[in-house]
């Protein structure tokens, strides 16, 4: 298939890059800067030029594309409402291009706010409807294409997709643990997270488009739940400091945007995922990744 994808310079998408030019599949990528578009056309990967904003962009793409990945978000954590306007007209944007055609279109989804008290299931809606929801409610408008004749699937990921180069919310706590010498988990340490390996996020999204039923929701989780105390450990046993409780009350100076994330509970099932598409996890797991160094440079 020749596969449009946005957001194909970043951490995850470039490994999707990897994984669907490695398994025989073309691959065009929006590139909203030089540095971007030199990286993708450095893989041997088609380069069009454009970002979020540029809508005439998005419908040259998906129309030009036997199926499209939508992986970028502009993650303006100064003006949220503005990462949530742009990700609800994108998708709208993308799928609008697609009505007719049957082809897949995989948009990339959290699975932070799904529930409350128990881990996420793919059978949960989410509960974002509108523009003034999170992300716009994009995974629900996205959904709605499927009566529409667009093949759409949902990858909600879990909040750490690590490995290597990870730039994500466990580089910010080695952020914060370097910083002040100590490794923290906020109160007892009981919050979890669920987790899955960069390479096993990107096979579990090239399954998706070429399998999956229009409608589906997909879990990229290979571990359920981590403890919040787990990872501290694993990060003070690398750097050789102490690991410490930090009260929630001062969570916000210690670990900066990220204390909000680490205070909570982001876990779910991805049973049935592994059931769809005979999708079994096989990286390194989230500590071990710690501990064998892939955060030596954050």
């Amino acid at each position: 298939m020749r596969v449009f994808i946005t957001g194909g310079g970043g951490w995850i998408g470039s490994a999707i890059v990897d994984e669907l030019q490695a398994t025989g599949h073309e691959v065009v990528g929006l590139a909203r800067s030089e540095k971007s578009a030199q990286s993708l056309a450095h893989k041997g990967a088609g380069v069009l030029r454009g970002d979020l904003d540029d809508l005439g962009s998005l419908r040259r793409g998906a129309a030009g594309a036997d199926a499209v990945v939508h992986m970028a978000n502009k993650h303006d954590w100064s003006n949220p409402a503005e990462s949530d306007r742009s990700e609800r007209v994108s998708v709208e944007t993308l799928a609008e291009a697609l009505i007719g055609t049957d082809r897949p279109f995989v948009v990339a989804a959290p699975i932070s706010g799904l529930v409350q008290g128990r881990p996420a299931l793919e059978s949960d809606a989410s509960p974002a409807v509108g523009l003034d929801s999170n992300r716009g409610g994009s995974e629900n408008l996205a959904l709605d294409y499927v009566d529409q004749g667009v093949r759409t699937i949902i990858s909600r990921f879990a909040p750490s997709v690590h490995g290597a180069g990870d730039w994500g919310f466990v580089t910010f706590l080695f952020g914060a643990a370097r910083k002040h010498g100590v490794s923290g988990y906020i109160g007892d340490g009981s919050t979890a997270w669920s987790a899955v390996h960069r390479s096993d996020a990107a096979r579990l999204i090239r399954l998706g488009l070429e399998t999956a039923p229009a409608g589906t929701r997909l879990h990229a989780i290979a571990e359920e739940a981590v403890t919040t105390r787990a990872i501290a450990e694993a990060i003070g046993r690398y750097l050789d400091i102490p690991t410490v409780s930090i009260d929630p009350p001062d969570a916000g100076a210690h670990f900066g945007i990220v204390g909000g994330f680490f205070a909570k509970t982001m876990t779910a099932s991805a049973d049935a995922t592994r059931a769809t598409l005979s999708w079994t996890p096989t990286g390194p797991t989230l500590l071990e990744d710690i501990e064998t160094g892939a955060y030596a440079d954050a």
